[in-house]
């Protein structure tokens, strides 16, 4: 039986980014490396947007960027000018094809596909099985969440649910250096909902519909959803759609396990997802990179904490405050938006924040429920 150096389960954000993060080293060129997944990944069925301030390993594939965008609410709306910082769209198929075609120009690298059914430790290494067969390798990273999410009692666990569709003009219409990071200007009756808009050229633009809520929709109520935003707040009527994406993160301050032995757990599976925002791409580029960064140093591959504990606390309070509505979303964001300099709001999401600036955005939210939902977490 073949024994391979790596195993990457999952080829998703968070097994290409490790590869390519491998493949982009030369420690890596000798190493067998085996990628597995369900299927081979080759449409568009996901976009990623993050904010950067310096280019990134996938900077050769961004589709497009902003450096201004638009918020609007009932209570604030402001064009945010975000520099040093871009907002970046990467399109999911451009992403698989690019760290798919510079791992095989490397013989060290072997995809298979098929149904992963598990993962785990046996003796001195890790083991993977797919239709039945064991694959072993020295360590295994694994992206896939074998078992439905479930948070135990006192946790929160809400879903950002969206659906966005692509549409075109025949004529002129979007600003395509300006996109729409949020738009609370649609009917909040579900809980913390907005729309999204990415103009990617004069005639077409990425529209999402946004929710943060615990059940998700109904189909027909997105296309609803899209359809009156898109004639109310873009007020544009004459468009088609070429396409369109649906997606559910999970928001939640559960503890995500790390993996047991040498299967290590990545991605959403290995909770980077932000439990407040439910960003996940860049933090998915700071664990890959600090578990490259572990094996060239320790040559094992360990979970390096890549954010201090503190933000845990900042996401389950406001978890706290939005899973028990005890303010409206749009109301929340509408006060950071509106009393601290984007440039700072992007560091704290990032977790990159220094506890001065969290202080000075903290003290702009409302404090008494803030302050009590931060106690129950403090005693829970």
């Amino acid at each position: 039986m073949k024994k391979y150096d790596y195993i990457i389960s999952g080829s998703g954000a968070a097994g290409l980014s490790l590869l390519m993060r491998m493949i982009v080293h030369p420690y890596f060129g000798d190493k067998q490396i085996l990628v597995v997944d369900k299927v081979s990944k080759t449409t568009n069925d996901r976009t990623w947007c993050f904010w950067e301030n310096e280019p990134g390993l996938f900077q050769p594939i961004v589709y497009h960027h902003w450096e201004r965008v638009h918020f609007y609410s009932d209570h604030f709306s402001s064009l945010l000018h975000l520099a040093p910082y871009h907002y970046k769209m990467i399109r999911g198929i451009d992403f698989y094809n690019y760290v798919i075609s510079e791992a095989k120009k490397h013989t060290n690298i072997t995809f298979a596909h098929g149904n992963v059914e598990g993962v785990g430790n046996e003796n001195d290494y890790a083991f993977i099985v797919m239709d039945g067969i064991k694959f072993v390798g020295s360590y295994i990273f694994n992206s896939i969440q074998f078992e439905p999410l479930q948070a135990p009692a006192g946790k929160y666990y809400l879903l950002q649910h969206f659906k966005g569709w692509m549409i075109e003009t025949v004529q002129p219409f979007f600003n395509q250096g300006q996109a729409t990071l949020m738009d609370f200007r649609v009917s909040q009756q579900h809980g913390t909902t907005f729309g999204y808009v990415l103009p990617v050229s004069p005639t077409a633009a990425l529209v999402e519909y946004t929710l943060f809520t615990r059940q998700l929709l109904q189909q027909h109520e997105y296309n609803e959803g899209l359809k009156n935003y898109i004639s109310q707040q873009i007020l544009l009527n004459d468009y088609t759609v070429t396409s369109e994406e649906f997606g559910v993160i999970p928001m939640t301050n559960m503890k995500f396990s790390k993996g047991e032995g040498r299967v290590l757990n990545i991605g959403t599976a290995g909770g980077q997802t932000k439990a407040s925002s439910g960003y996940t791409f860049q933090f998915i580029q700071k664990q890959t990179q600090a578990i490259v960064d572990s094996i060239l140093k320790d040559g094992l591959p360990t979970h390096q904490k890549v954010s201090p504990s503190r933000f845990h606390f900042y996401d389950s309070t406001l978890l706290n405050i939005l899973y028990n509505n005890k303010l409206p979303g749009d109301k929340i964001f509408s006060d950071l938006f509106s009393k601290s300099a984007v440039q700072h709001l992007f560091r704290f999401l990032d977790n990159e924040s220094t506890l001065a600036e969290e202080l000075r955005i903290v003290w702009t939210l409302p404090t008494f429920p803030f302050l009590r939902a931060a106690l129950q977490e403090i005693v829970s």
